[in-house]
Formats: C-alpha cells, structure tokens, sequence
C-alpha cells in the first residue's frame, strides 16, 4: 500500500476509536476523520462530494431527510399514541410480548421498506409505550434496529446491499425470496428468543400500569383525524414507490422528498414544525463516515483485503463459501457495508464464473454483509439512526452498550446460516 493508504487507515482507525469510546462527539469525530482523508489527499472534493462509488451516499442522505419530515408531520396527528396503545393493549402489557410483536413488525416492514425508514416510523412508537409502562426504552430500540438489519436482509429491496448484488448478479425479486427469506424467517424467531436472554432484567411487569393501559381507548389519542387521513394517503404513495421501484426507476430518496413536499405543501403543517424532527446531527454523521469509508475505497484499501480475502481459498468452494461469509461480516461491522459490497461485488462475480455459475457466493455475500451490520453501533445505517433518536429524547445509547448486543446477535445468526448455506448450497 502507499504511504497516503497507510495515513487513511490510521486516520479512519483513530476516528473510530473516538467514536467507540466516546471521546468527543461521534459527529466531531467523523467530521475530523473526513477533513484527515481530503487533508493528505486520500480522496478530493470530487471523489467525496460527486462520486457514487466512494463518495457520500446523497440517497441515502435525503432518503432520511425526506422520511424524518413525513415522520415529523405524522407524529403532530397522534397516531403514534394510538399504535402505542394498541401494541401494549395486545401484549396485554408484558414486556417481552411487547418486544417479540415490535420485533416481528420491524422484521416484516423492513423486507418491503428501507430499514431505516421502518425504524424512523417505528422509534416514536416505541418511546411512547415504554413511557406508558415505565420500561426502559434503549433495550427496545436496539432489539429493533436489529430486527430491521435481519429482516431486510430477506428481499432485494429490504436492504441496499442487496440492490447492488442484485443489479451485478443478475438476480431478481423472487430470488431473494426463495433464497434468502426461509432462512431470515428462522433467524428473526431465533433473535426474539436471544432477546429474552440479552435483555431479561428489562422485563419488569407492572400490573397496575398494564391495567391502566388496558382500560385505554387508543382513538382517543388522534389529534387531528384530517391532516392523519392526509399523512397516511401521502406514506401509502410512498411505500408503494419503495416496492414498485424495479417499475418506477424512481430513487427511494426521490420518492421520500417528493413525498415530504407534498405533505407540507398540501396540509397547514408550516415548514418550521415539518422540520423539527430531522435528526441533522445524525445526517452530518453520515456524511463524515461516507467520506472516510470512500477514502479507503479510493486508496485501494478495501479492495486489497477483499481480494487478499478471495485469493486466500485456492479456488474451493466450499472454504470460499465460508470466508466469504465470515469476512464480509467482520468487515461490515466497522465499515459501511454499501462501498464494502460495491467494491467486493466483482471480484464475487469472477469466483462465481470461476465456480461454474455457483450463485452461492452471492448468497454468502448477502447474509455476511446484511447480518454483520448488527455487530457495532456504526456497522449499518438503522444502527445510527436509532442512536441519533435515543440521545435527541433524552435516553442516550453508548457506542458499547449497542454493541455489547450486537456483537453477540450477529455471531449467533451468522453462525446459523453456515449450516444453510452448507447444506442447501455446498451439499452434493
């Protein structure tokens, strides 16, 4: 590597120590790493502000933008009070109950949504049944910034990785589902039962609370039945956008700021209330760790353990199959896993060419990245948003007491698909 290499991977490992230990502000730090990487020339303005191999990720940016504004305008209507009764009312007030039927909602709106946008809907929900039940909020909203990970891992939409294999593997829709989804169906029920293990002194039951509760009538909490019926119509064009985009070709970030303008332009909402929800530190973030993640992109780093990864297999399946997999989950564990399937991607392609067509590699590529993004509080995008929400109301979470979890999830769910993988695919 050359000596700029070596400087961007020292620089990116400083500003991801400072984010793991908490330091200084994670913001700070990602900021301060981007302005390292442009400093020594690790990557210029145009790579990091244009390119849309290595620079920041503009969709997934104003894709956030857009579906905070909507989130903000839904939550002036009082429907998330509503669906926090209801969700309580049918765990009858049981924590655990609570958690496995949030999970089981993340996990299957996460297959036709963008994960992020499933845990900007679901996050207000969340905070406003646990200040109902007196429960602490962090446990649950880690649970579902995983759920959301898993559970998009199941289709080609649910998670952006999945769009960039698809497009250079020739896969399709149905694909994914018959491949993928059987086994996220097992893995979702096999993290509900880790969750009541990783967070059992979470689950206080109050009966008096739960009685308090089931004796609510959740219409009363909607505020403003109009300007609902208006967001509602506004997030089913929006969904539906997300689903039909193989139709459309519209960017699920166009589609999210065509629809935050329509909501406030059509409704009484003023801009400054659509606004007050958008978690601009969190989009800053994004942007900081875009830029560093490019740089390594841009100086050869991740390609160079990537092929130094394929290489390391002498050409059996079977041990690429399992490297593959393995790899791509520690890497997606600190680095964004977008620019890290986008630059792995081909060199996948040529071991599937090489293998005799042996669509097994794309699937380990998939599962390792999509699961690995649960290890760190950084490793996938609903992981920050989550962590960005938490602090905004009050209820922070450490970049550890994230991880502590996640580490343990995805060395659980990673090492399960190791026998499907094995056994449907490498089997003869």
């Amino acid at each position: 590597m050359t000596v700029t290499a070596w400087v961007a991977v020292a620089a990116f490992l400083a500003a991801y120590t400072l984010i793991a230990t908490e330091k200084v502000h994670r913001v700070a730090a990602a900021l301060g790493g981007a302005g390292i990487m442009l400093l020594v020339h690790a990557t210029d303005a145009g790579a990091a502000f244009f390119s849309e191999h290595s620079g920041i990720d503009w969709n997934v940016i104003f894709l956030l933008l857009g579906m905070m504004v909507i989130v903000g305008v839904l939550k002036q209507t009082g429907v998330f009070e509503y669906l926090a009764i209801w969700a309580a009312k049918r765990a009858r007030g049981r924590p655990f109950r609570l958690m496995a039927l949030l999970i089981v909602i993340t996990a299957g709106a996460s297959a036709l949504l963008d994960n992020v946008t499933t845990v900007l809907l679901i996050a207000p929900v969340t905070f406003l049944v646990c200040e109902r039940l007196n429960l602490p909020v962090a446990p649950f909203l880690i649970a579902e910034a995983m759920a959301s990970n898993i559970g998009g891992a199941s289709t080609l939409v649910g998670d952006p990785p999945n769009i960039i294999i698809a497009s250079r593997g020739g896969l399709t829709f149905n694909d994914f589902l018959v491949h993928m989804a059987p086994l996220i169906i097992v893995l979702v029920g096999v993290f509900i039962a880790l969750c009541r293990w990783l967070f059992r002194k979470s689950f206080t039951y109050d009966p008096d609370l739960a009685a308090e509760i089931m004796a609510l009538n959740e219409r009363e909490a909607i505020a403003d039945r109009r300007l609902l019926w208006q967001s509602l119509a506004v997030l089913a064009l929006v969904m539906a956008a997300f689903v039909l985009h193989p139709v459309l070709h519209y960017e699920p970030s166009v589609v999210a700021l065509l629809g935050a303008g329509v909501l406030v332009a059509a409704t009484k909402v003023t801009t400054e209330d659509a606004i007050r929800e958008v978690e601009w530190p969190t989009l800053v973030f994004f942007a900081g760790l875009f830029v560093m993640v490019g740089a390594l992109v841009e100086t050869g780093v991740i390609e160079l353990i990537s092929q130094a990864a394929a290489q390391a297999t002498h050409g059996q399946l079977a041990l690429t199959t399992m490297l593959l997999l393995w790899a791509s989950a520690g890497l997606s564990a600190v680095i964004d896993n977008i620019p890290y399937v986008a630059t792995m991607s081909p060199i996948v392609q040529e071991l599937v060419q090489a293998n005799g067509g042996a669509q097994v590699l794309w699937w380990a590529l998939a599962i390792g990245a999509d699961l690995g993004g649960n290890a760190t509080a950084v490793g996938a995008a609903a992981n920050v948003v989550i962590i960005g929400i938490a602090a905004r109301n009050g209820t922070p979470i450490s970049f550890w007491q994230f991880t502590r979890y996640g580490v343990v999830v995805t060395l659980v769910t990673v090492a399960l698909s190791v026998p499907y993988l094995w056994l449907r695919y490498l089997v003869t």
